[in-house]
């Protein structure tokens, strides 16, 4: 259990509920069975390379220092409403800088930027009251742009394909990778689609081209400052933070909990193994509600991509079938809506596998 002053002893053994997924969709995927293994003043995040594309070649990009447009949520185009959303926007890129996620970006003040800001709070002494108010936005404030431009390459466009709808197409394709363009971009700038398209109102996505010039958010994840502790998992908060062995606040991200209480294990647990872009076993057995599981009476293995049913990451836990890992639906993450595992959006689990270690300690409590 967490107290201010750090950890204290459990009394007890926890108790472990089984899971019994069901079946899912790209669109609100569910967990199975674990994936076989396969092959305080201003921060100057990381020179803002690799903006775009996780994988790609380094970016050089230049600066852009004003938005195209009111932000998600704003109640009007006028420069009022950009003043807000670039205020807000600001702040999230701060706490990214930091290695503390906000979720999607969106330039809105909403439930998971609040519990981002609150966690900063905390660790500078602050009273956590997740406002972002003049001394938080002081001690957030970029020395860098807030936005880069920069244009599309061969290699944004090249693989962009459809994913197959069910468990058998799925496990027929090569990959499960990007679907679009504006996927692709959004996932590389940790932002939520609707914001890229407000940032390039003239870009026709559905055929943007070689070449055309793309806004994106600056957002860079710090390098490990320690190594990681112990993981602390508040499932009635809904977030994961990473803490060094003093106490001291490496990462926090949102999460995605089970939907059923009795399927949300509490309790210590141990990080067991961690695996960048694994596969995906179906198996039609931890699937009874499923027609085409039933029909198909034989497991699948589904291709490694961001569209893989657990993302890019896999980080498994001391009990089967648990882990932490990626998404393809980063904009659902912080939901109860899984069957166990711990959800995070795919840029949130990889800048997680930097800092976790078998055996590290996953502290998870109500």
């Amino acid at each position: 259990m967490w107290r201010s002053g750090g950890w204290a002893a459990r009394s007890a053994e926890p108790r472990w509920e089984a899971a019994a997924p069901a079946e899912g969709t790209r669109q609100a995927e569910r967990d199975g069975a674990a994936p076989p293994p396969a092959a305080p003043a201003a921060v100057t995040p990381p020179a803002p390379v690799n903006a775009l594309s996780p994988t790609g070649a380094p970016v050089v990009v230049q600066p852009r220092t004003r938005a195209g447009g009111a932000g998600e949520g704003s109640a009007s185009e006028g420069e009022g409403a950009v003043g807000s959303w670039r205020r807000v926007l600001e702040a999230q890129l701060g706490l990214v800088a930091r290695g503390l996620s906000p979720g999607s970006l969106d330039g809105v003040l909403g439930s998971q930027t609040r519990a981002a800001l609150r966690a900063f709070q905390q660790s500078v002494a602050q009273p956590a009251t997740g406002e972002l108010d003049g001394p938080t936005l002081d001690r957030l404030r970029l020395a860098v742009p807030m936005l880069v431009t920069r244009g599309v390459r061969e290699e944004d466009l090249a693989g962009l394909s459809r994913v197959g709808r069910t468990w058998l197409e799925k496990s027929q394709q090569e990959r499960l990778g990007y679907e679009t363009l504006l996927e692709r971009v959004a996932e590389g700038s940790q932002s939520h689609p609707d914001l890229l398209r407000r940032l390039n109102g003239g870009v026709d996505w559905q055929n943007a081209g070689v070449g055309t010039a793309l806004t994106v958010p600056n957002a860079q994840f710090p390098p490990p400052a320690a190594k990681a502790a112990f993981i602390r998992i508040a499932l009635g908060q809904r977030f994961l933070q990473v803490r060094d062995g003093d106490g001291r606040l490496l990462a926090h991200y949102p999460c995605s909990i089970a939907r059923l209480a009795a399927k949300r294990p509490v309790g210590e647990l141990r990080v067991e193994l961690v695996i960048a872009n694994p596969n995906y076993t179906f198996d039609p057995r931890m699937f009874p509600e499923s027609a085409e599981g039933r029909a198909l009476g034989r497991k699948l293995v589904l291709p490694p991509g961001p569209n893989n049913p657990v993302g890019t990451v896999w980080i498994g836990l001391n009990k089967p079938r648990y882990g932490i890992h990626g998404t393809p639906s980063p904009e659902l993450v912080g939901r109860a809506e899984s069957h166990g595992c711990f959800r995070l959006a795919n840029w949130n689990a990889e800048h997680l596998r930097s800092l976790v270690w078998v055996g590290l300690p996953v502290w998870v409590e109500r």
